[in-house]
């Protein structure tokens, strides 16, 4: 089997699926912006052979590093990334190159397109907010009309909380309009809940192969733009509304051979047409992995090794890694630059330091949302996952 691994030097702990690849008998191929000298030896040693190319955003380029792997090992089994920011690189290239075991660019529009995913929620019979697709002034005030301020709007393809905001009256969304915005934008009504995951590897007959529920803080729009410090944590089981509505989601989508991270609003006020407080409400799906070390993390709450229960569903579509006899919670904290914090690292150690599973001061580029310094841990409740996120992060 021939496996073109999109990036697999970044996220830095992505070097994992390759490795549980290739000890299946893979021949793992990486294209990846970074030299090969500068790789860390894990990535180095998970792939059969590496395609520099310092412009991955050309994609003649990258066609033509997909050619030359084609011609010098054979037939293209699979392309993947697991990244959201190639998602659709990985479906033009495997369109072009025929390869069936993935989204091809004819599907690739309800993946990205956030007013797309409504009518896939709505054929699942998923609840989800009324959304409108942003055109100009006029329109999108009839729309609001309709479900009333507060609103959300963001782009419709975009990634991550980049360019999310809250609109509260008319002044807001004369300003939002103003700025003669150059890609499209969606508007959704207002949903008041907490953020939960379902977090699964699809088997090609769409059956999942792990599941898991992560959750996450109200707005990670806020995290970003108000500076806000991140905690979420993934939880020992997965609720059965959530399981029920992941499922039928994943149906829907047709989003098999893939590992998914689809968002739920779950209600903490009850909301005309979705629901009553604690139902659960579709937000948008993401077709790969959950971000930062959140797979890391559900390996530590579940007792599990995702890395190897992808690469299974890659080679066989069956899952022979054992159920854990223990679940756990396991729980992120980040600290961001600039704010004083009450408890020194020593502190935190010295009170959690057997709980620890992970610490480290992160990349640039992922400071800005999950913090400078994080801290993950495994503990026995949500409730301790609770005092840990505050121990943490209380501030002077």
């Amino acid at each position: 089997m021939n496996f073109i691994f999109i990036s697999p030097h970044f996220p830095k702990t992505y070097w994992n699926f390759c490795d549980r690849l290739k000890k299946k008998g893979v021949n793992v191929l990486g294209i990846g912006d970074a030299p090969y000298d500068s790789l860390d030896v894990n990535v180095k040693n998970s792939l059969t052979e590496y395609y520099y190319l310092p412009n991955m955003e050309s994609y003649e380029e990258m066609y033509k590093a997909v050619a030359f792997f084609a011609f010098k090992y054979g037939r293209i089994d699979w392309i993947e990334s697991n990244n959201e920011y190639w998602l659709e690189t990985d479906a033009r290239l495997r369109t072009d190159f025929n390869v069936n075991t993935g989204i091809k660019l004819d599907r690739i529009a309800s993946f990205k397109s956030k007013a797309e995913m409504k009518k896939k929620y709505a054929t699942a019979k998923v609840p989800t907010a009324r959304c409108h697709r942003v055109v100009g002034l006029e329109d999108t005030k009839a729309f609001i009309a309709e479900v009333g301020y507060p609103v959300i709007v963001k782009p419709e393809n975009g990634v991550g909380a980049a360019d999310t905001f809250k609109l509260e009256n008319e002044n807001d969304l004369a300003s939002f309009i103003a700025k003669n915005l150059s890609e499209p934008y969606v508007c959704e009504e207002f949903i008041t809940g907490d953020i939960y995951s379902y977090d699964a590897i699809i088997n090609a007959e769409g059956e999942p192969l792990f599941e898991s529920m992560t959750c996450w803080p109200p707005s990670i729009a806020d995290i970003v733009n108000k500076d806000l410090d991140l905690a979420y944590y993934v939880h020992k089981d997965v609720e059965e509304q959530l399981r029920s509505y992941g499922r039928k989601t994943v149906k829907a989508f047709h989003a098999f051979n893939r590992f998914v991270h689809l968002e739920f609003f779950r209600l903490t006020e009850a909301k005309k047409k979705l629901g009553a407080v604690g139902r659960f409400v579709g937000l948008e799906v993401n077709m790969r992995p959950a971000g930062g070390y959140t797979p890391d993390m559900m390996n530590y709450a579940h007792s599990v090794d995702v890395y190897e229960i992808w690469a299974e569903m890659v080679t066989s579509g069956k899952r022979f890694f054992p159920q854990a006899e223990k679940e756990y919670v396991c729980v992120y904290a980040g600290r961001k630059e600039g704010k004083s914090y009450v408890h020194t690292h020593e502190e935190i150690m010295a009170k959690y330091g057997p709980f620890i599973m992970m610490h480290e001061e992160m990349p640039e580029m992922m400071r800005r949302t999950m913090g400078r310094w994080s801290y993950t841990a495994r503990l026995e409740s949500e409730a301790e996952a609770k005092e840990f996120i505050a121990f943490v992060q209380e501030q002077k």
